[in-house]
């Protein structure tokens, strides 16, 4: 279904429903009121239709919006209660909902790569703020990119939508699965097909999933540069990763709260961007993360001892010692040792920092720096 389709189908609906004659641009206004927008344009500033899969708004509720809006396009009482009636109830049987952009990416986020999902932002201003059902559980098992869906990202991604770009950029991202891969029987029957020879049966069929998987790889990448070129953060960070591209360093100078300061330092690193690395490892340590304060202590800050006590000091205020020794008893495959199950054990693990000892006034221009710190860490964490 396209948004072309839809709007047709409405008005044959309506038309039919109402006896009334409705012009195509206003069934466009009608179908945005029946999902809580004021406009059409309103729902196009940062929502995309979806059809049958996840959704942030549906229909259920909007009655007197729709009917409202009516009015204001000149359509009579009489009309404006029949529409009211009927095109909510319609558009939730067709399964019709919309998402905003953003939410959608934080969703895909979290399927193609793992990325816990924050909590959202507040609907649009011009959507009902009552509306219980602005959340992610209708019709949530199918498949997400329908056609509705990518028409609407693609139309806000030549509108220089960066989400948009981003969103198409994860729905055509290449499995994490290698068995989701294409196989290099598949490459090798589709060179031949380039080649000129003719393929029959499930030579083809290999050639044509190899060709599709390449279709959908080209896109990612494209989006996902476009998404980059336009400033997303997380576009540019994943270019970071999967092309060893550079530029989120060379125009990035902030960090949403969303992004994990150490993901972006060890990707620092990967590129060989050891002053980035320690950057990005000091940002971790500050908001907390105690792995973090000890690689700065065993590698970054090892030659500023009183900054490295200050890590050790603050870790301990968060409830680590990192003094102490970690070991533990493993299998062959890494898996923790039960000693009921028996078999060779392995020993896995690391010792704790150690650390020079530093004079008095330094230990305590350390402690204090660390209480700074972690009292900081506590107001960010309750507030």
């Amino acid at each position: 279904m396209t948004i072309k389709s839809l709007a047709f189908d409405a008005q044959q609906y309506l038309e039919s429903q109402t006896g009334t004659t409705f012009k195509r641009g206003h069934i466009y206004e009608l179908l945005a009121a029946s999902l809580g927008f004021k406009s059409y344009a309103s729902l196009c500033a940062d929502h995309v239709f979806t059809h049958g899969s996840i959704t942030s708004q549906r229909p259920a509720k909007h009655s007197d919006t729709v009917g409202r809006r009516c009015l204001e396009l000149n359509y009579s009482p009489e009309t404006a209660l029949g529409v009211a009636r009927v095109l909510p109830a319609h558009l939730s049987e067709r399964e019709i909902g919309v998402i905003r952009i953003a939410d959608l990416v934080a969703h895909l986020r979290y399927e193609t790569h793992g990325v816990p999902a924050h909590d959202f932002d507040e609907l649009d201003d011009e959507v009902d703020d009552e509306d219980e059902d602005s959340t992610f559980d209708p019709w949530f098992d199918r498949p997400i990119a329908s056609p509705i869906l990518l028409e609407g990202l693609t139309a806000a991604a030549e509108k220089g939508d960066a989400n948009a770009h981003y969103a198409l950029a994860l729905i055509h991202a290449p499995s994490d699965d290698p068995f989701d891969e294409p196989s290099s029987g598949s490459e090798y029957w589709y060179n031949e097909g380039r080649n000129g020879r003719v393929l029959t049966g499930v030579e083809k069929e290999w050639a044509d999933a190899y060709s599709a998987a390449l279709h959908r790889e080209g896109k990612y990448e494209h989006h996902l540069r476009a998404a980059g070129a336009l400033g997303h953060e997380a576009a540019l960070l994943e270019m970071a990763e999967q092309f060893g591209d550079p530029a989120f360093f060379e125009q990035r100078t902030t960090l949403s709260s969303s992004i994990d300061a150490a993901y972006v330092a060890d990707l620092a690193e990967q590129l060989g961007r050891r002053q980035d690395a320690w950057r990005y490892w000091t940002m971790a340590a500050q908001h907390g993360d105690t792995e973090a304060m000890r690689e700065l202590i065993e590698g970054y800050d090892r030659l500023n001892l009183q900054q490295c006590w200050t890590w050790f000091y603050l870790a301990k205020l968060l409830g680590t010692d990192l003094s102490k020794d970690e070991y533990r008893a493993i299998n062959e495959d890494g898996s923790d040792y039960d000693d009921d199950v028996g078999g060779t054990a392995y020993v896995s693990g690391r010792d704790g920092v150690v650390l020079e000892p530093i004079d008095g006034d330094q230990t305590a221009a350390a402690q204090r720096a660390a209480t700074t710190l972690y009292q900081a860490i506590k107001a960010n964490y309750e507030g």
